[in-house]
């Protein structure tokens, strides 16, 4: 797949007007800048594919990126000026090299340990909070507080016998639910869920707290394991969009730990949503949210 990418971007970074022409697109500035920045993205990727480690992320950015191609050349056929036999046959092809790439990421998972079986994807995240183990685990145990610092979460309704209805934000401003159960909860030390039912979000996980070395609070460390809704595919959009729950914990666990030591979420003006991938585009030069910047 790295001489892949290779083939792929050479001609789109060197003669970017060709290429448009070559699929359909009519060659202006818009159309060569946006195919010499797919060159580098191919580019990149080969570099990454080649590495001796070559880690599942990169396979994942390769399916993110198809992702973003096929809804280029979607827009780009709405366009009544440019070829659209050329336009289709051109999709076609990247929506081949998409399935590829697909069973490709979901191969690499799997050897890397990152698959749980069956699609599933499991990761974990941890952060060191300066409060007790007991007052982490009360702020956490209070489900219907979660999305105070889980920016993708909607609400959290908690119906009684440890279970729970939840909704969250899901990409193209879409929403999933599910419900939940708790089938672990040690005051201090636990709390762990499963998802129940038919939700399209089949999700398992666990938050624990645990003293910090040298006195120096709560060390909280989550673990999931979720089956995305369209497999593998739907993983790469959803983190696209920045809605992926692998990628959520880790905004969570950074707000959570801002929540319990200064009482709000400090957000700063330059990325106030954290690392969700396409707002990082917009980012800009820090500065206290809701300042002027002037």
């Amino acid at each position: 797949m790295a001489w892949f990418s290779v083939a792929l971007g050479v001609p789109q970074v060197v003669a970017p007007g060709r290429v448009a022409r070559f699929v359909g697109v009519a060659d202006t500035k818009g159309t060569r800048a946006l195919v010499r920045a797919v060159g580098v993205r191919e580019l990149t990727g080969a570099l990454g594919l080649a590495g001796r480690s070559r880690p599942p992320a990169w396979m994942g950015a390769r399916v993110a990126g198809d992702a973003m191609d096929l809804a280029a050349l979607g827009l780009a056929l709405r366009d009544g000026g440019n070829d659209r036999g050329r336009l289709r046959a051109a999709t076609a092809a990247v929506a081949g090299v998409t399935v590829l790439d697909v069973v490709g990421a979901r191969r690499r998972a799997r050897a890397s340990g990152r698959s749980a079986g069956d699609g599933a994807l499991q990761g974990w995240a941890a952060v060191t909070v300066n409060r007790s183990p007991e007052e982490a685990y009360r702020f956490w145990r209070d489900l219907e507080r979660l999305p105070s610092f889980m920016d993708h979460l909607r609400s959290v309704t908690v119906d009684g016998d440890g279970r729970s209805h939840w909704v969250a934000n899901a990409p193209a401003g879409r929403t999933v639910e599910w419900d939940a159960e708790l089938v672990e909860d040690r005051p201090g030390e636990v709390i762990a869920w499963r998802s129940v039912g038919r939700s399209r979000v089949q999700t398992t996980g666990s938050v624990r707290f645990a003293p910090a070395p040298g006195g120096r609070g709560t060390e909280v460390t989550v673990e999931i394991t979720y089956s995305p809704p369209a497999g593998a595919l739907g993983a790469a959009v959803a983190k696209l969009f920045g809605e992926e729950p692998l990628q959520q914990v880790k905004d969570d666990l950074r707000r959570f730990k801002q929540v319990l030591e200064t009482g709000e979420v400090v957000r700063s003006d330059g990325s106030p949503d954290g690392s969700r991938s396409l707002r990082q585009v917009h980012q800009r030069p820090a500065q206290p949210v809701g300042g002027s910047g002037r």
